[in-house]
């Protein structure tokens, strides 16, 4: 076309004059992810080992089921709190770790060997995992599911995937992490040093985040901190009757008018119904014991009511050998539906309860009559319990 010009092409470049961008910040090295890396490394191995034990409490496979122990009556309150503790404690790392490798996501070539290509794909697996686990967990914490799977058992099974790529990368890089874990190890003595001013002011302030995060989270589990509760989706002492709820009665299709005829049927060789006048008569006990729940808060309260082995005992069941059956009034959900093994049935202190801190318990923390029992985890604490069956 007339009057047009055209910048003429500059010169085609080659694939070899290809290249990646150049990382050159001091902080992106060895030393500085090894040292993130151990902390790290340490938060999974607590979460991983706290996870265990409130996965295998809330589903136990039948050997274990009449053999978990129910003290102390604070355990699953302080292995869930350490759980969520560590795990928030994750997150912050995880985001500080990342930023110290990710330049090597840029490596060129790409791949270089078969054993590179595996390397890669052993921290791809990692890299998603671990990222998955953090903030998929930090989401259950505030009860908010944005996803199609159940979240017990996915977040179980990469629980598992996680530990294997930890423990896989640690053995891959078990030369490189000696040389870079002490101050005086051969690889850091090689680095700059006026590298250590810039690290040590890294460290400081992941430790100080963390340390911000735990203070302004873990008063949930731990109430002589629960003034600093800022920034944790529960407070120890908000909701009726002083305790958190997690499940309203609305939620669970509780209303007053249901409960207008309530019985409570006890099935078994000699299956009997008690009116909520009846089991007031009987002998009550007086307990106090923590409610947990697994979104790590946890609470002390008194509860009063009539001892399960009793119920259980005048429906034939054998002492110290009878398992249960309890089955609540909610119109659905997972734990509508609870077992409870035979050394959690025979405990003393597992009741079922009618009065919370004093008062009879309010329609949302399970009247007329809710299960309270040691060490177990706030789904497993039944509510709105209409049937007992002997097992």
């Amino acid at each position: 076309m007339e009057g047009m010009t055209f910048p003429k092409p500059g010169p085609r470049r080659t694939s070899a004059e290809v290249r990646p961008p150049v990382f050159r910040g001091p902080l992106h090295d060895a030393r500085t992810a090894t040292s993130v890396g151990r902390w790290l490394g340490l938060a999974f191995a607590v979460c991983f080992a706290t996870g265990l034990v409130s996965h295998y409490l809330q589903r136990p496979p039948g050997w274990l089921a009449d053999r978990l122990p129910g003290r102390p009556v604070w355990g699953y309150a302080f292995t869930q709190g350490l759980h969520v503790a560590a795990g928030l404690a994750a997150i912050v790392l995880l985001l500080v770790k990342l930023w110290a490798v990710y330049p090597r996501l840029f490596v060129w070539p790409p791949v270089r060997s078969v054993r590179h290509a595996l390397e890669r794909l052993s921290v791809a697996v990692l890299v998603a995992a671990a990222v998955f686990e953090v903030f998929t967990g930090l989401l259950n914490i505030v009860e908010w599911y944005p996803w199609p799977f159940s979240f017990v058992p996915v977040h179980f099974a990469v629980a598992w995937l996680a530990t294997g790529s930890i423990l896989l990368h640690i053995g891959v890089k078990a030369p490189e992490i000696k040389d870079h874990w002490g101050r005086r190890s051969a690889g850091t003595l090689a680095l700059p040093a006026e590298d250590a001013v810039d690290r040590r002011s890294l460290l400081l302030a992941t430790g100080g985040a963390i340390g911000v995060v735990t203070l302004t989270t873990v008063g949930q589990s731990f109430t002589p901190l629960k003034a600093f509760d800022l920034l944790a989706p529960r407070h120890p002492d908000h909701g009726p009757q002083g305790l958190p709820v997690n499940r309203t009665a609305e939620a669970a299709g509780v209303s007053a008018g249901r409960l207008a005829e309530w019985r409570l049927e006890v099935v078994g060789p000699r299956p009997y119904a008690l009116t909520l006048a009846e089991l007031r008569a009987m002998p009550q006990v007086d307990v106090r014991l923590p409610i947990a729940c697994v979104e790590g808060w946890s609470v002390e309260a008194d509860w009063v009511g009539v001892r399960v082995r009793a119920l259980l005992a005048r429906a034939g069941g054998q002492p110290g050998a009878a398992a249960l059956r309890v089955t609540s009034l909610e119109a659905g959900g997972a734990y509508r539906v609870m077992e409870m093994g035979a050394a959690y049935a025979d405990d003393p202190l597992t009741l079922l309860a009618l009065t919370l801190n004093g008062q009879p318990l309010s329609l949302d923390h399970g009247f007329p009559a809710r299960i309270i029992a040691p060490g177990r985890p706030g789904v497993l604490q039944t509510k709105w319990v209409h049937r007992l069956e002997v097992l």
